[in-house]
């Protein structure tokens, strides 16, 4: 399943009205803050329709997925949107990641915790807030805001530690730039290890760069330790593919349309996050390149200075040159 879903759901009481773009939403937020009204009202319009007193429009079926027997309703639910209520523990099994990550639906998680076994995106997770009456009536309007970001630094943020997720090309590509320069770059081996990694660290100034599109799960208690710290800063584009593919330094095709509209171009069963379709893009269209790109070892094309330029313009307010 690909594509975004305009998402309007109502009574005579409460409207929602949303936009879903990816496989994996996460809400969170509070107590009474609307959540679980939500899944309450997109299942009673599941079983019962318009009798139920509740309108919905979608262009996807959207149905509640609960209980014991969540994995034979699972199997049995194809292109969908699935929303899930906080109170299912099976959302934090390994049997429920696997399941997803072979399905073709969409899924909206309502979760006051984090999901580690789930690669979800920085932008997807959401809060509700209610935003007065709709439209004149008695009715009251909710929306979703984003919880995190877009991150942003005044004045500019002069790094004294990088910390990148990985240790593969985009570690390679930042090591690089970073060497003769008053900063130093480590790998966290992992997005699990960042946190142990910034709590650790003795620099005053740590800019951590990491995927932003499978992040989710670590940035509420990072963001915690920044605040702590006061001298963290985040730097989550998609991926390292996406932050080359963004620059420029590539024309292929119809490159600019994927980039402005990505959820029109990726399919979720093919693709559990969008990191693995960025990375597939990028190499798949320098394959002939001299710029061909591996995920394992950096070309050492992307150290030609106009090409770093091209990719650090895009990290605005953060001094790595």
């Amino acid at each position: 399943m690909k594509g975004s879903y305009q998402i309007s759901v109502a009574n005579g009481k409460v409207k929602y009205d949303f936009l879903i773009r990816r496989n994996l939403t996460i809400i969170r937020g509070n107590s009474a803050t609307g959540k679980t009204t939500l899944v309450e009202m997109i299942r009673e319009y599941y079983e019962s329709g318009e009798s139920s007193g509740i309108t919905l429009q979608c262009s996807r079926i959207c149905r509640v997925l609960s209980g014991r027997d969540w994995k034979i309703l699972l199997d049995a639910t194809h292109e969908s949107i699935v929303f899930i209520d906080e109170d299912n523990d099976f959302i934090f099994t390994n049997e429920f990641s696997e399941a997803v990550r072979n399905s073709d639906n969409y899924y909206v998680i309502v979760t006051r915790e984090s999901l580690p076994n789930l690669p979800y995106s920085v932008d997807e997770i959401y809060g509700i807030r209610n935003s007065g009456y709709y439209a004149g009536l008695k009715q009251v309007y909710h929306e979703f805001y984003h919880i995190y970001g877009p991150f942003s630094f005044s004045p500019v943020f002069v790094p004294e530690l990088i910390i990148v997720e990985d240790s593969n090309s985009g570690f390679e590509f930042f090591g690089a730039i970073g060497r003769d320069r008053n900063y130093s770059v480590i790998s966290a081996e992992g997005k699990s290890n960042i946190f142990r990694k910034v709590y650790e660290a003795e620099a005053k100034n740590i800019l951590v760069i990491a995927d932003g599109a499978a992040f989710g799960p670590e940035i509420d208690r990072l963001v915690k330790l920044s605040l702590q710290k006061k001298t963290v800063a985040l730097f989550l584009p998609e991926s390292f593919e996406w932050l080359v593919l963004h620059s420029g330094v590539l024309k292929q095709g119809n490159l600019q349309e994927i980039l402005e509209n990505p959820e029109e171009f990726i399919e979720s069963r093919d693709y559990f996050s969008w990191e693995r379709f960025f990375t597939y893009l990028l190499t798949e269209l320098t394959k002939d390149h001299y710029l061909r790109y591996s995920k394992r070892k950096l070309n050492p094309a992307y150290l030609n200075e106009p090409i770093v330029e091209r990719i650090l313009r895009q990290i605005e307010k953060i001094q790595l040159t």
